[in-house]
């Protein structure tokens, strides 16, 4: 049938099972626009506030659901307004396709109005992008997008299309998706992982995102089963593994539980699955695991041997890695895992002051009591995003959403917004602090026009929490500009003027009412709540960068 430029875009994302997108309009989009205007009855769209929170929240959508984001942007400056969002799932892997308008073929390179060779801006922040210059290719080039999206290590893909080829007419023709086999698994690496296990007494396993993407938390528990290991996990990793199994031990890496640490000292097998070996996890790399054999398995050739040396590498896709290892496997017992379980290391635990009685802490803590650790949580960047990894007990996969590899403060807000569009039956929680809240404030009249229901919780210390944190241990105290005094918000106010009904913490008995009755509201409508908290409580343990994991931070003397 012969279709618009335009029409031919919606086509094909119906075609993907893309049927939610993100974006803002402008000029170089316009026929797009027509042609969502046309099709609104199959495929819904959220305009957001700004076009980096559309991307967070294609984003958020794509981690919650395991499906494949999709924003829209308009040319110059609303495709530049992507950058953030797209090296943050580029970072992350998360599989997401961003289409950009531009200007007419026949203005390009003349530096016309929002003119921006946005191809070459985001070469090195997307795993692959086109500028689609022939209708007869535009079909084609969004199903290879959506391909790329999704193979082997996932990623964003950008497709710009000049404002013409939408307004072109050629002939369309539906084409069904072909999921593709993964490819095998190499007996020789699949051997060389099994004698090692089969021979080790103190087996480790650490999970990261990779797990989560691929799907495979049933085989990953099925191997610690096996292993009879226990278990930590990445940021990223957060969820691949129930986190209240008995073999669960805790986050590794600079603010991961000192159990995680000591056994990472102790053990003579360490199996990384679907991690890249973050510096944030290995400190110090010539000290890393260094009584333990390593087993590295990834879908990514690329990260074996780029961080930590390991000996042992099995490529492929952690799924089908972990579903022929384990069929080969069989059951051990190690007594040294039963004694890294119940043995206690001393976790640090948060105090609150006279003025300042409620601890980050307490509140997660309970959150996670009332909603029996079945929300989605996502964060923002800092403190907040540490917290929220330490003190809630993540049970599934894709129940915490933020960002690891770029660290970019200001995700959050955008991303829970579209893990609640992607999940609608789950409770949906932003942990923010206040710092990252004024980055994204703008999105509250996203959640509160579209009537989103998510829970926007603000820890609000005043500070810019976890730069003030290094600033006390490695500068002297020179706290240069992340003292927030000077802003006086009234959230209660701020919230009320977007439509939303918030809430104050700021004592302990507070807590439990105000979580329960945010949560109540959060099943119909928006909600906010601020949390107060002292300037000076800090995450903990603490790995100081580059130093041993084995030796971390438990304590910090604010008068030393």
């Amino acid at each position: 049938m012969l279709l618009s430029g335009s029409d031919i875009i919606v086509e094909c994302l119906l075609e993907q099972g893309a049927d939610t997108v993100f974006g803002y309009p402008g000029g170089a989009v316009l026929n797009i626009y027509d042609s969502l205007y046309k099709y609104s009855d199959k495929v819904r769209h959220i305009i957001t506030s700004h076009e980096q929170g559309a991307c967070h929240a294609a984003d958020g959508f794509a981690r919650a659901t395991g499906k494949t984001g999709v924003v829209i942007a308009t040319s110059g400056p609303g495709a530049t307004n992507l950058t953030t969002g797209l090296a943050t799932a580029n970072m992350d892997s998360v599989p997401l396709v961003a289409i950009t308008g531009n200007v007419s073929t026949n203005l390009l390179g003349l530096d016309s109005f929002q003119e921006v060779d946005i191809t070459g801006v985001t070469i090195p922040i997307t795993k692959h992008n086109f500028i689609v210059k022939n209708i007869a290719e535009l079909a084609d080039t969004l199903r290879l997008a959506f391909d790329i999206a999704n193979s082997g290590r996932k990623g964003p893909v950008l497709v710009d299309i000049p404002k013409d080829i939408t307004a072109a007419t050629y002939e369309y023709a539906p084409v069904k998706p072909i999921a593709k086999a993964p490819a095998a698994v190499s007996e020789s690496e699949l051997d060389a992982a099994l004698e090692l296990i089969m021979k080790s007494e103190k087996p480790y396993i650490y999970a990261g995102g990779g797990v989560v993407s691929a799907n495979a938390e049933e085989e990953l528990k099925r191997l610690a089963e096996l292993c009879d290991a226990p278990v930590s996990c990445s940021l990223m990793g957060q969820g691949a593994f129930d986190q209240t199994d008995r073999r669960y031990i805790g986050m590794l890496g600079m603010h991961g539980t000192v159990k995680a640490a000591a056994a990472l000292n102790s053990c003579d097998l360490f199996i990384g699955v679907g991690t890249r070996f973050s510096d944030r996890v290995i400190g110090d790399p010539n000290v890393f695991g260094k009584n333990a054999k390593f087993i590295h398995i990834d879908i990514d050739p690329a990260e074996f041997n780029k961080n930590v040396e390991v000996g042992c590498t099995v490529k492929g896709d952690v799924k089908e890695v972990l579903k022929a290892l384990c069929d080969k496997i069989s059951q051990k017992k190690c007594a040294w895992t039963d004694e890294i379980i119940a043995k206690d290391f001393g976790e640090p635990v948060q105090k609150g002051t006279e003025e300042f009685p409620v601890t980050p802490q307490a509140v997660i803590e309970k959150l996670d009591e009332l909603t029996n650790g079945q929300a989605v949580i996502a964060t923002e960047v800092g403190q907040n995003q540490m917290w929220a990894a330490q003190y809630y007990k993540y049970k599934e996969p894709r129940s915490f959403i933020s960002s690891g590899g770029l660290g970019t403060m200001g995700f959050g807000l955008g991303a829970a917004l579209g893990a609640k569009v992607g999940r609608p039956d789950k409770t949906v929680v932003n942990i923010a602090g206040d710092g990252s809240f004024a980055m994204n404030l703008n999105e509250l009249i996203t959640a509160s026009a579209h009537n989103i229901p998510i829970i926007e919780m603000v820890i609000n210390n005043n500070v810019l929490g976890m730069v003030r944190q290094w600033q006390r241990l490695f500068y002297n105290k020179h706290f240069s500009q992340t003292t927030l005094d000077a802003r006086h918000i009234d959230y209660v106010k701020l919230g009320e003027s977007f439509g939303i009904q918030t809430f104050v913490i700021n004592k302990n008995e507070d807590i439990e009412p105000i979580l329960s009755k945010a949560l109540e509201i959060s099943k119909n409508a928006p909600v906010m709540i601020e949390v107060r908290i002292d300037r000076d409580i800090n995450v903990l343990p603490m790995i100081p960068a580059g130093k041993p994991v084995i030796d971390p931070i438990t304590e910090i003397d604010l008068e030393a």
